[in-house]
């Protein structure tokens, strides 16, 4: 309140200041595990937190149409209900399914039951890491999980994928894929250091070679096709070194590749 003549009720704060709405209504437009109507409907929410004229001001920025974007009106509830089983650690069942060449949803032959243990965000997608007797530690897309249901069962221990072993695990994937864990020695260009330090953190050792453009570093990854695939991305200016299984594994990607030309 400001008293006296010319004086009056203003609102002197908002829960969220401009940039900080502006900053959650950038990673709600920028996701594709949203369809564009929840995108639209939680942008809206997230307007009716500043003034009208701030509102009208940040929706004249907002794109949400053109983006590939997921197909599952659910995903919202699913996280919901994934969220309520974590918090009280109870197994959950759910349908799996992949889509045709048709886009329809093929749905796979079982029903699904795992101990959820938490969610990350990983190429653009919101992933579930859980454990299941079927397939160990495993995740699974959360756009592709259909009829998801709480069990009265508790979920079974897994010390993986449990505080701070959660993040660890997830660091390690590349694209959600599984595989081998193993400590592999890279031989990188230093164009490349900002890369490196993107993906792997800055707590990643890196050791400068004689020539002055190359760098070595080792990191404990889940040897799998998508991480041989990202090397292979930087063409002559990434190098597995080892081990010698990484490397043939590689070299054997490269093989059947090319074979496709």
């Amino acid at each position: 309140c400001q008293p006296g003549r010319g004086g009056g009720y203003y609102v002197a704060s908002r829960n969220f200041e401009l940039p900080e709405l502006k900053l959650l209504i950038d990673a709600v437009q920028s996701s594709r595990y949203l369809t564009e109507k929840k995108c639209r409907e939680l942008i809206e929410k997230l307007c009716q937190q500043c003034s009208v004229h701030d509102a009208g001001l940040v929706r004249r920025n907002v794109q949400v149409s053109g983006r590939v974007r997921t197909m599952n009106e659910t995903i919202y509830y699913n996280v919901d209900a994934i969220q309520e089983a974590i918090a009280s650690g109870k197994q959950i069942s759910f349908r799996y399914f992949d889509y045709d060449i048709r886009g329809q949803r093929q749905y796979r032959d079982k029903s699904y039951i795992a101990s959820p243990y938490g969610l990350c965000q990983d190429n653009d997608f919101c992933y579930l890491l859980a454990w299941s007797e079927r397939h160990g530690i495993t995740s699974y897309r959360v756009d592709r999980m259909s009829g998801i249901e709480i069990l009265a069962e508790s979920r079974i221990p897994c010390p993986e994928l449990t505080g701070a072993a959660f993040t660890d695990h997830a660091n390690r994937l590349f694209q959600m894929f599984a595989g081998d864990l193993t400590n592999v020695k890279l031989r990188f260009h230093k164009e490349l250091t900002n890369v490196v330090i993107d993906r792997f953190g800055h707590g990643t050792m890196l050791i400068p070679e004689g020539d002055g453009i190359h760098f070595n570093f080792t990191v404990p990854v889940a040897l799998s096709p998508m991480f041989l695939s990202w090397v292979i991305g930087f063409g002559d200016k990434a190098q597995i070194l080892y081990p010698q299984s990484a490397v043939d594994a590689c070299k054997e990607l490269c093989r059947k590749a090319l074979q496709q030309y």
